[in-house]
């Protein structure tokens, strides 16, 4: 369940459509000024002044193992330990993010933590990147950039009528499969901007995908989301293998989460997946047994707000 609270104001719809397409690969800062544990605290304030940062991540062996801030080398001047070694000083409980999990996880992480950077790693749990907010802001105003001139350049040419305007597809999303993650809600809105849908209800459509899909991937054991578009109305059906959701009021309840501690770990799990993909749509219905996993379904009706603003 995505932490990021949804207001459906149509500013935060577009921020959050657009944080949905992107990775934490895709923003992170890849040239890293990173130090081993015995460098000393003289060195990395000289790294730090050198190339303008406030922040170095302590590596052993490309691990992640400690984080110097600049708040440290303050204490370590002011106490006189400025010859000290990094691993006297360094904050070792160190939160870092996969270079495979959407934005939404970094912004979250951000928002309930004081941290301004977090080490980014792979797969191998080797470091290969910073992010900060300046980062997600920048890659944001790109990405707007990039989806308005996508819509100048077709500009209305690629429309979708007669027999072609019904669409049905049946996904297959697999546990913590973050890579492939945003299959559907990508695929939906290609498909809805092809029939000259309003952007808000585009991005209502979007959202609600979006939280769904990463629902299965991020709590549940793999499932199957399918997508229908006819002539009036989106309508997404999640279905997952378990382990189900004992409590279905208290799951819909904002705040609360199944989340289990890597998800956390990733600045995730904050319980406002399943209330905002029920805030932006028009119909919602959710069933869920321990034995039987959980499937959920919801519909957008497409003319309630079509238009053509861009």
């Amino acid at each position: 369940m995505n932490d990021v609270p949804l207001q459906l104001d149509d500013s935060a719809l577009r921020i959050q459509e657009l944080a949905y397409g992107l990775k934490v690969r895709d923003v992170m800062t890849c040239k890293i000024f990173a130090v081993t544990r015995t460098c000393t605290m003289r060195d990395v304030q000289t790294i730090m002044k050198n190339n303008g940062i406030s922040g170095v991540p302590v590596v052993d062996d490309a691990h992640v193992v400690g984080i110097i801030s600049m708040n440290d080398i303050m204490n370590a001047f002011v106490d006189g330990h400025m010859d000290d070694e990094v691993s006297r000083h360094m904050i070792s409980d160190v939160q870092t993010l996969s270079d495979e999990v959407p934005v939404t996880f970094a912004m979250s992480a951000f928002s309930k933590h004081s941290f301004r950077r977090f080490p980014v790693v792979d797969h191998k749990n080797e470091l290969v990147g910073i992010i900060t907010p300046r980062n997600i802001n920048l890659a944001l105003i790109r990405e707007l950039s990039r989806q308005l001139d996508e819509l100048e350049e077709i500009g209305g040419q690629m429309k979708i009528t007669g027999e072609n305007k019904v669409f049905h597809r049946v996904y297959r999303l697999a546990r913590y499969d973050f890579e492939h993650a945003g299959r559907a809600s990508a695929e939906l809105k290609k498909q809805l901007k092809a029939r000259g849908i309003s952007p808000k209800v585009i991005r209502r459509a979007a959202i609600a995908s979006y939280e769904l899909e990463i629902n299965i991937v991020a709590h549940s054991h793999g499932g199957t989301f399918t997508v229908l578009i006819d002539d009036g109305r989106v309508r997404i059906t999640a279905n997952d293998f378990g382990p189900g959701i004992p409590d279905v009021d208290e799951a819909m309840t904002e705040g609360f989460s199944t989340a289990n501690d890597w998800i956390r770990s990733q600045g995730f799990g904050a319980g406002m997946g399943l209330p905002n993909a029920k805030r932006v749509v028009d119909e919602f219905e959710i069933q869920s047994g321990v034995e039987m996993g959980t499937m959920v379904k919801a519909i957008i009706y497409l003319e309630k707000e079509r238009s053509n603003e861009n």
